[in-house]
């Protein structure tokens, strides 16, 4: 079962020599964890799914954000991120049916 767990805009992009373009976002709903899956979408249509390659605060790394901030991400082997993008977080987990 797919659960989400964080939604964020794409605010601004950024292009970073040697490391490729950072979204700038402000987190919307939920928090995004790094180590979540991460799914990109534009104009509602899903147009890519991977993993967080990074995510800072100002100039610091961390491990989460909270709804109501701004933070940098980058996401691992994706390029094409333009402003307006919409970036869903979610985990996977495993749910066990009782008969």
């Amino acid at each position: 079962v797919e659960e989400i767990t964080g939604v964020a805009e794409v605010r601004a992009t950024f292009k970073i020599p040697k490391v490729g373009i950072v979204a700038g976002c402000y987190v919307k709903e939920g928090t995004i964890h790094r180590n979540d899956q991460v799914r990109v979408i534009r104009d509602g249509v899903v147009i890519y799914t991977g993993k967080i390659g990074s995510l800072k605060r100002f100039k610091e790394d961390v491990r989460e954000v909270a709804a109501g901030y701004e933070c940098g991400l980058r996401i691992e082997g994706f390029q094409d991120i333009k402003v307006g993008d919409i970036i869903e977080t979610f985990t996977v987990k495993e749910v066990r049916e009782e008969l």
